[in-house]
């Protein structure tokens, strides 16, 4: 069955069931980026890795989700939204299976890629779909819940993580999405819209995908290559093929219509700043979410269900002012919200890493609560800005770049954690997470330089 929306936005609740739909299928997606990071000491041993190497079960993870998130936004815009998630949900629950039944590292690093493709469908098309969900008087709180989920769901993959490892293998933390992904796929099939806006201009440009799995793949591989210490000939080769690759694909979309690479969006001021904010926001968010962990654990000698708990304050926070920011935005400008909430987040990352030597565990949980605040109160002004600045014909295309910010910058935060250690060694983890505040602090002034982007969108 096809649920057809009406003019704006769907009745309360088909409303309401579309949007638990929604936040199961991103929930899995954006959980399984990050639920494998408590747990990567254990299957870096188990699977004979080594600690800079075990740090491509994420990479391979973010690196399939975003060679292939603007194509699949593209095939959204084209076919329906409704069908790329659905299938994307499929795709996803099969390739659980296949990381909980791999025995080597390159195996489940290959299950992951697998596992990537079908999250990339997923959150390719959420905040589109939550377009057409919500009316227009009320998208603001629609966003705030999308933003919610993602927020949680990646601060929360440690303590996930420690709940599941204090009771099962970390087999599990794959096989638990089998169950919950029929739930979500049976909902889906029952309840999502499709979107009667769709793009007939452009047809799906086949050299364009390539060149786009090409582009963003080679910064990812570049970039991590570096970082764990690979040949400079072979880095700088990489860095030398995406150059050209680049240059191709962006001449390329600036003579299409309706472009893979949305670069008609990103001429948009406010546009391409909040997509600015958010690559510099949630690599500071990667750079903390791999690094604490071998800190808690290997610094502080906590254990695994130890770190999950010490790490549960920061989700919890972010539940608590993702709603909230949610409302304001209708009074507050996003620039100025999300520079606040970026600000808390900075100063929140530089406290950790200042934390005394012998720290108590109230020590490091009120400075996670500062970081989760700040960032919930961030994301979803962040989000919402992104969304309504485009088109809503081109709303899968939006939807497609908010992802790839996301996915880039947390690609980028996995692979300055593996640089940190290779050339920090044991002072890794500290200096990752200055690096964190960095990123935080700049995103924080990216955000407020929004007020004067656009005065149509000032409250």
């Amino acid at each position: 069955m096809t649920l057809s929306p009406p003019q704006d936005g769907l009745p309360t609740r088909q409303r309401f069931m579309a949007i638990i739909t929604i936040a199961l299928g991103l929930t899995m997606a954006v959980l399984d980026g990050a639920i494998a990071n408590v747990a990567l000491p254990t299957i870096s041993r188990e699977l004979n890795a080594s600690p800079a190497q075990s740090i491509w079960i994420v990479n391979a993870y973010q690196i399939a989700i975003i060679v292939s998130l603007l194509s699949l936004s593209f095939l959204g815009d084209m076919l329906g939204y409704r069908r790329v998630y659905q299938a994307g949900l499929a795709l996803f629950i099969a390739t659980s299976l296949f990381c909980a039944f791999s025995t080597t590292l390159s195996m489940l690093t290959l299950a992951r890629v697998l596992q990537g493709l079908g999250g990339a469908a997923l959150m390719s098309v959420n905040t589109a779909l939550i377009r057409i969900i919500y009316p227009q008087r009320y998208l603001g709180r629609g966003m705030a819940i999308n933003s919610l989920v993602v927020a949680v769901s990646t601060a929360a993959g440690p303590t996930v993580a420690a709940a599941i490892l204090s009771v099962a293998s970390w087999k599990w933390l794959f096989l638990i999405n089998v169950p919950l992904g029929a739930i979500a796929l049976w909902l889906a099939l029952r309840t999502l819209p499709d979107n009667q806006q769709k793009t007939t201009v452009q047809k799906f440009d086949v050299p364009s995908a390539i060149m786009n799995a090409l582009f963003f793949g080679l910064i990812i591989s570049a970039l991590s290559g570096f970082a764990q210490g690979q040949s400079h000939l072979l880095v700088l080769s990489e860095v030398v093929v995406l150059l050209v690759v680049g240059g191709f694909f962006i001449r390329r979309q600036l003579n299409m219509a309706v472009p893979l690479l949305p670069v008609d969006l990103l001429r948009i001021p406010i546009f391409s700043l909040s997509m600015g904010t958010s690559v510099c926001s949630f690599c500071a968010q990667m750079l903390a979410m791999v690094s604490l962990p071998f800190f808690l654990q290997n610094v502080l000698l906590r254990n695994e269900v130890a770190t999950g708990l010490l790490l549960t304050p920061w989700p919890l926070a972010t539940m608590v002012f993702a709603p909230v920011s949610g409302r304001l935005i209708e009074r507050v400008h996003a620039g100025l919200l999300g520079g606040i909430g970026l600000a808390m987040f900075a100063l929140g990352l530089f406290l950790l890493a200042w934390l005394p030597a012998n720290p108590g565990d109230g020590d490091i949980i009120w400075r996670m609560m500062l970081c989760g605040a700040g960032f919930g109160l961030f994301q979803s002004p962040n989000n919402h800005t992104i969304v309504t600045s485009a088109p809503r014909n081109r709303s899968g295309a939006a939807s497609g770049m908010l992802g790839t910010a996301r996915l880039l910058g947390q690609s980028m935060g996995a692979a300055l954690v593996a640089l940190m250690f290779n050339l920090f060694d044991e002072r890794g983890t500290h200096v990752s997470l200055l690096l964190a505040g960095g990123f935080a602090a700049v995103a924080a002034l990216v955000s407020v330089s929004r007020m004067t982007a656009d005065p149509r969108l000032m409250p």
